[in-house]
């Protein structure tokens, strides 16, 4: 694409004349060092322990998976397959028509909350914006958002009011970052077959071809970005087009885009007014460390800011990815799909989802989801780690969710009712616990995660009790080495062991190689959780 053409798509898009902003005032500036200085992970979100995320827009209306809006374009990929046999050509119909199919028709609020509340989230997330640039909120500075298109309702608005009615903490995430690079495919053609050569419709649409249609008024290439980076001409093959995009990954940075510093000031008007409209208890951003360099570290400063000006502190939390050490003391760290290998002394997080991101229909048939058991055994091991975990439940198109995604809920509210106290608000003990099964540091590494046994086991403590909480029931005993009268782990006495969910004393025996508790038949959970009582366990 020449230089003319770009300038002329971002002058279409309106975003060359998005204002400078000023820097953030108050006590925290846009810097490191600033924001690690004065920054304190707050108790709530310590005690929390376990987060539900509304993961939920456009891309869920075809019900096939996570990044379609993407992969839409991308010639060769299944998703471009199942999209020119369901909806057809992808220079006909286009990402954007999906948005007024997302009608959001059968989605109550009200009654997920329940679920979410009963399964023992204590923290709710909304979507705030997706690679796909559609705003789910009221905002000021992108008229492409969903009180004017699609569900026209304050998707992040109706949630807020809904988590907060029922005692939760609110979050937000912004994905936002990503969409001038993601969208790159849409600005593309196909290398190959009856349609070689013809543009996308990203590429084509102006806001004078709305005219008389559902998008009157509104610019396509404010919603697509204006792309500055798009597929070359001269691509002739899918292979080729494949070996292009692949030679391209290495550009899927958190800079901000270098022809485009209007798409960063938009950005960060529209990160300042969710934050300042919703006044969220947390912001995820889907980044490594901080979204677009300066953009960023100022979008966090103003948030503190704002927090520091309501409530005298900054009780909120940022979260971003891959963080260094440093970093670690100016916003939380997010581990996504994936592990701790380690007990660690900040406060983290991690996100997964008991399925693909965006709802996927051929994952439900085939019964692809994790299961409520897999995800308390995630949340234990997370826990006993100084963490928190945030679980995506896919909404379909229509905003309910399935039957399947109902008895995770249901399983874990099972579990919950009876071991929450070894959870919430506990912190962590001398060691994170024991057992054969051990993970790999990272991201994005869960599916080659071994499966938990009976002799992995977790430890959690609260005011002066010790939780041993072990990843499936063992026959007959639980033994645990780190409790042995001798050892690094050794220091107390064990006076009293009970089985939650049964307030009668268990039969134990200490030595130097463990504690071994015999457990009764009864099982009142899918796992066992043992509150261990004396002086100088903990």
């Amino acid at each position: 694409m020449s230089l003319t053409r770009r300038a002329a798509l971002a002058a279409a898009a309106g975003l060359a004349a998005t204002p400078a902003l000023a820097r953030p005032r108050g006590p925290f500036q846009g810097s490191w060092d600033s924001l690690a200085g004065g920054y304190r992970t707050p108790d709530w979100f310590r005690d929390a322990k376990l987060g539900i995320w509304s993961h939920w827009g456009p891309q869920c209306v075809p019900e096939f998976g996570d990044w379609y809006g993407r992969q839409m374009y991308q010639q060769g990929n299944y998703v471009y397959e199942h999209h020119l046999k369901t909806y057809g050509h992808p220079a006909d119909f286009g990402f954007m028509e999906f948005i007024p199919r997302w009608k959001a028709d059968r989605w109550d609020p009200d009654a997920l909350m329940k679920l979410y509340v009963a399964a023992g989230a204590k923290y709710f997330m909304s979507m705030a914006n997706h690679h796909d640039n559609l705003d789910m909120f009221d905002s000021r500075h992108h008229a492409w958002n969903t009180t004017r298109v699609g569900p026209r309702r304050d998707i992040v608005g109706t949630w807020e009011k809904v988590a907060r009615a029922h005692g939760l903490r609110f979050g937000v995430s912004n994905h936002g970052a990503h969409a001038w690079h993601w969208w790159q495919t849409a600005y593309g053609y196909d290398a190959e077959g009856p349609r070689k050569g013809q543009r996308y419709d990203a590429f084509r649409l102006t806001k004078a071809d709305g005219k008389g249609k559902w998008w009157q008024g509104l610019d396509p290439q404010a919603l697509y970005t204006g792309c500055n980076m798009v597929i070359p001409d001269g691509i002739d093959s899918i292979a080729a087009a494949n070996a292009w995009h692949d030679r391209h990954d290495g550009e899927w940075v958190e800079t901000p885009p270098p022809n485009n510093p209007a798409f960063t000031r938009n950005w960060l008007l529209r990160q300042n007014d969710l934050v300042d409209r919703y006044r969220p208890d947390m912001v995820y951003f889907d980044n490594y460390t901080l979204p677009l360099g300066q953009a960023g570290l100022d979008a966090t400063a103003h948030y503190y800011n704002g927090a520091v000006a309501r409530h005298g502190s900054a009780d909120v939390v940022v979260t971003g990815k891959k963080l260094s050490a440093f970093q670690r003391r100016a916003i939380v760290e997010d581990v996504e799909r994936g592990f701790s290998d380690r007990l660690r002394d900040e406060p983290w997080q991690t996100d997964t989802c008991i399925g693909s991101w965006h709802y996927d229909r051929p994952l439900y048939e085939r019964d692809g989801y994790k299961s409520g058991r897999d995800v308390i055994q995630r949340l234990i091991d997370v826990v006993s780690k100084n963490g928190c975990l945030l679980l995506s439940i896919p909404q379909r198109g229509d905003g309910s969710i399935d039957d399947q995604e109902e008895q995770v809920l249901a399983d874990m509210a099972g579990w919950i009712a009876v071991n929450g106290e070894a959870i919430y608000s506990t912190r962590p003990w001398r060691i994170y616990g024991e057992g054969p099964t051990r993970f790999v540091e990272g991201m994005q590494n869960e599916g080659a995660a071994k499966p938990f046994e009976a002799s992995d086991i977790r430890f959690t403590q609260k005011a002066g009790d010790l939780y041993a909480l072990a990843m499936a029931w063992p026959e007959g005993k639980m033994s645990i080495t780190s409790l042995g009268s001798q050892g690094p782990t050794s220091a107390g006495e064990v006076v009293r062991v009970e089985l939650l969910g049964s307030s009668e004393p268990l039969p134990f025996t200490r030595d130097a190689s463990g504690l071994t508790v015999q457990l009764r038949e009864r099982r009142p959970a899918f796992t066992p959780v043992l509150k261990i009582q004396g002086p100088g366990l903990t």
